[in-house]
């Protein structure tokens, strides 16, 4: 459908308005219900007032500095793997496609470990966990590029490297003390327990700087579904467009992972989710971010409720619902 303003035309799709809106009220919910929620009950109206700072000391802690934060992590991550997992998808042009299947949610478990073995602090694990994305990123981008970088070899290299890191990272937890292969271990189960606003601020602001990016070279990607040649003939910059989404995929995977760990089948799921529910072609960023932040949100409530008062970290849930999907994703699409 679409709407005229003047000079300007702006295409509305009902279907993935509608689909958006709901999904925005489904992680509003889901949020409120993880804060309000616990061993201690705290309403809406007490939410609110400690969020602004009114509320009494106690509502104050549990909201402000305990709860909220993890909460708020959870959506931000969510949705930046969402969003990775929706570029690297177009990209590929295979479902398959996201960063858990062709190696960057490996590599930056690598970094992760290398600073956990070396003693690093949270802070330095994070940093590793970057780094290790970024490295292994270049380093696939590079064996997969042949006169530009086609979307099956980036898949069929990706599977390789990620081969190979999982290796490396099983042998660098059996080479490290018990101590460090502990900490190692629980960190790579990925998990929002302990979760603060330092946690949360770093993936708002690169959401902040790298969601227009991805706006931005959202259309073209999908004209490079298409075809190279099809794209070019449009006057469309392929492998400069295919570097700008590349670099921002990862990007917003590698600061995800920094901030909750390797969290499995998030990028992978929402995507496909979000694109089968508006029924809409290309990448889907708005309805996808959404998707991740339902999906994690809702999982981590689940891992916290669902054994209370044992909680699962969280990636042991995504991984559950991520796996079913898959099968479901494999046995629907077999060619």
């Amino acid at each position: 459908m679409n709407v005229r303003m003047g000079p300007w035309s702006l295409r509305v799709a009902p279907r993935a308005l509608a689909v958006t809106a709901l999904l925005l009220v489904i992680a509003c919910a889901a949020a409120l219900a993880a804060i309000s929620t616990g061993e201690f009950f705290v309403s809406v109206p007490d939410i609110l007032t400690a969020l602004f700072g009114q509320g009494t000391p106690v509502a104050e802690l549990i909201v402000s500095k305990l709860r909220a934060p993890r909460v708020a992590t959870g959506l931000l991550v969510g949705a930046a793997f969402g969003v990775s997992g929706a570029i690297f998808q177009s990209l590929t042009r295979n479902p398959l496609g996201s960063p858990d299947f062709i190696g960057f949610t490996a590599g930056a478990s690598t970094g992760g470990i290398l600073a956990v073995v070396a003693g690093g602090s949270a802070l330095t694990i994070a940093g590793g966990a970057l780094t290790g994305c970024v490295v292994t990123a270049l380093l696939v981008y590079a064996l997969a590029f042949r006169r530009g970088v086609q979307g099956y070899r980036l898949v069929l290299v990706g599977i390789g490297v990620n081969a190979l890191l999982l290796s490396a990272n099983s042998y660098l937890l059996t080479r490290a003390n018990i101590n460090d292969a502990a900490t190692a271990g629980a960190w790579l189960t990925g998990s929002l327990s302990g979760r603060g606003w330092d946690h949360a601020i770093p993936v708002a602001l690169a959401l902040v700087v790298l969601l227009p990016v991805c706006a931005a070279v959202a259309r073209p990607l999908r004209m490079i579904e298409m075809g190279d040649d099809s794209a070019r003939a449009m006057g469309i910059n392929v492998e400069r467009v295919r570097a700008a989404a590349i670099v921002s995929g990862v990007l917003l995977c590698g600061v995800a992972t920094a901030a909750a760990g390797p969290v499995v089948f998030v990028a992978l799921a929402a995507p496909q989710l979000a694109q089968r529910l508006t029924r809409s072609p290309g990448v889907t960023l708005a309805s996808s971010a959404l998707m991740g932040a339902v999906l994690l949100t809702v999982s981590d409530l689940l891992a916290q409720r669902l054994l209370a008062p044992t909680q699962l970290p969280v990636g042991v849930l995504t991984a559950a619902i991520g796996g079913t999907y898959l099968a479901f994703l494999l046995r629907k699409d077999r060619h």
